[in-house]
């Protein structure tokens, strides 16, 4: 007897889904896929919405030098804070020599992409930084 869902095959021996269950397994994936695509798309859209402290808040007040470093308010050469975080499509943007974002400093961007690409995990702002590197 075969299993529900199941029919034999032509040779009389294996079991072979039947048209219904293809059907509804057809069907199934296709639900599926539409589901998960607007998804990707909304997490595609959060990731350039996403911030970019710099620096992170347990170093706010601090400069940043031109190799990315953060340094003590005043140190020569370096640069102060923007006047916001960024956003991750702002940051993407400068790390791809694109246009600098309203309000920051063209002179002081390469440091603050310097400080950008010396993110770690566990600060504020790598979680962005990551998600940007990720293929679209």
């Amino acid at each position: 007897m075969s299993e529900p869902g199941t029919e034999r095959g032509s040779d009389g021996g294996s079991l072979v889904p039947s048209r219904r269950t293809v059907l509804a397994l057809g069907a199934a994936a296709a639900s599926t896929v539409v589901t998960i695509r607007p998804a990707l798309a909304q997490t595609a859209g959060s990731v350039m919405h996403c911030q970019i402290p710099i620096p992170t808040p347990q170093n706010a007040g601090s400069y940043i030098a031109p190799d990315g470093s953060v340094v003590p308010p005043g140190t020569a050469g370096a640069f102060p804070p923007p006047p916001r975080p960024l956003t991750g499509e702002e940051a993407k943007a400068l790390i791809n020599h694109g246009p600098t974002p309203v309000g920051v400093d063209p002179e002081a961007a390469q440091a603050y992409v310097n400080y950008i690409r010396r993110l770690q995990a566990g600060m504020s702002g790598f979680t962005c930084y990551a998600s940007l590197q990720l293929p679209r």
